[in-house]
């Protein structure tokens, strides 16, 4: 099943409705559009002492707007209307933004507002209502800022009193005496009116799970946004995480704000539990190179440092046709489902049945047929996500198969990557097939084998193989 992952519709910030989307996806052959739609795009910035008054407020069309429980009903019937096109709700989610430095001072910078998860497999409104996303008010809580915030009502108690108190004076004209009464009201006003400006400052009285004026936080937002999706049963993958994003936008007399967003490749290692990340996308890309972050974080799982391993995703990030020279099916997942449903979609990307491909020429594109790891002749073996057991058998062979889309025969050169080494690299073009036996085993350890290719018309990541160690022989016996 070939499937375009991360796509916006109107709904956030792309330019064609999921008709629209439906409609183009099955010219070009797709069988599943996964969207990926802006969660919350609300920033804002205030200024102490009352940051609350003294703020500025960007919104943009978003999911938290449109309506959760509209979108999953609008994008059921859409499906209803295109039965032919998987039309499969998710969210794109930038956990966290925070801000240094100082408006006033002329050098304002927001960080990390394209620090970006994709999130499937959410059914439910619900499921998504609580997601702790600075932005989405359903996740703030009341904490001891709560109750700093509603320390103003205490000034509501000398104005209340000051309001009360009378203060009497005798007076006399002549032999008259009279009695006179005054009332310390303008105190008292001036008291309630500062309580209430100070309670609007402090409004909303909860507070975000984490503060976008704290820079210290590190990938702590992101691991609790991944743990909160993970116990709702959802499906959590960082979203490109070399992009780059730089903007400067002019205030005028208060100078410029920067937004940027600097690459996060570190965060496959310094977080745990997500399914997978962004690895075939058009931008510059280094984590999955041999021995890169996206192995070393395999190992980890061989080693049981992990329990669960982390799988490469194709992302097209499409919004409109021709942005950028994109197009929707640049970028695709191809997955081997067990049905042809959401939920297969789904439990095909959870257990890394599929590989990413990206194919930058009009006239063709490239297809992995086969991947699998094979012993005993070919009597077992596994495909990509899956984990073979070689028990007493050493004869491992890795077998792939590539082919354009256009039948025809393209150059293209095949790497395959064991734990992290390159064991082999094979040039040849397409239609290709090959087995390739792995001859210098090493014993007693866990491994993984993927595999890489390039052409002229695109590239191919495979997810890994895992294989359970391989015993030693002594004095000719296999122990």
């Amino acid at each position: 099943m070939v499937a375009a992952l991360h796509v916006h519709s109107t709904i956030s910030t792309g330019s064609l409705n999921l008709d629209q989307l439906a409609e183009r996806a099955e010219r070009l052959g797709l069988d599943a559009v996964v969207l990926s739609e802006n969660f919350v795009l609300r920033y804002e910035y205030g200024v102490l002492p009352l940051r609350g008054l003294l703020k500025r407020a960007v919104a943009l069309p978003s999911v938290l707007d449109y309506g959760i429980d509209r979108y999953l009903t609008d994008v059921a019937a859409a499906q209803v209307r295109h039965p032919r096109t998987l039309l499969i709700p998710g969210v794109e989610v930038a956990p966290h933004y925070y801000w240094t430095g100082s408006l006033l001072e002329r050098h304002l910078t927001m960080h990390n507002s394209q620090r970006n998860f994709l999130v499937l497999g959410l059914p439910r409104p619900e499921d998504y209502a609580g997601l702790p996303v600075t932005g989405n008010p359903a996740s703030y809580r009341f904490g001891w800022e709560t109750a700093l915030n509603l320390t103003p009502t205490l000034l509501l108690i000398p104005a209340g009193w000051l309001w009360q108190r009378r203060r009497y004076r005798i007076g006399r004209v002549g032999e008259l005496r009279y009695t006179v009464v005054t009332r310390r009201r303008v105190p008292a006003a001036v008291l309630t009116g500062l309580a209430l400006l100070l309670l609007i400052n402090a409004w909303p009285f909860s507070q975000p799970v984490f503060s976008s004026y704290d820079e210290r936080l590190g990938y702590q937002p992101y691991q609790t946004f991944i743990e909160a999706v993970t116990a709702r049963g959802g499906l959590v993958v960082w979203s490109m995480p070399e992009a780059r994003d730089f903007h400067r936008y002019s205030f005028g007399p208060l100078g410029e704000v920067t937004v940027k967003t600097e690459p996060y490749a570190d965060a496959l290692m310094l977080t745990t539990g997500y399914h997978g990340f962004g690895g075939v996308y058009q931008d510059t890309r280094s984590v999955t190179k041999p021995g890169g972050n996206w192995d070393q974080t395999l190992a980890l799982y061989l080693t049981g440092q992990r329990t669960m391993p982390p799988f490469v995703f194709g992302e097209i990030a499409f919004h409109t046709p021709g942005e950028a020279g994109i197009e929707l099916d640049q970028v695709l997942t191809v997955l081997w489902v067990r049905e042809q449903t959401p939920a297969g979609v789904i439990e095909a990307l959870r257990t890394g049945r599929m590989y990413a491909v990206g194919q930058y020429r009009r006239e063709f594109g490239l297809r992995l047929d086969e991947f699998l790891v094979e012993c005993e002749a070919g009597a077992r073996r596994a495909r990509s996500g899956e984990t073979l057991d070689p028990k007493k058998a050493k004869d491992l062979a890795v077998r792939i198969s590539v082919s354009a889309t256009d039948r025809g025969a393209h150059p293209i050169t095949v790497t395959i990557i064991r734990s992290g080494q390159v064991i082999a690299r094979l040039a040849g073009q397409t239609p290709f097939a090959q087995s390739v036996a792995d001859i210098d085993l090493p014993l007693g350890q866990s491994m993984f084998y993927r595999v890489d290719v390039q052409g002229e018309g695109g590239e191919i990541l495979s997810n890994p193989i895992f294989v359970r160690p391989v015993m030693a022989v002594e004095n000719g016996q296999q122990q």
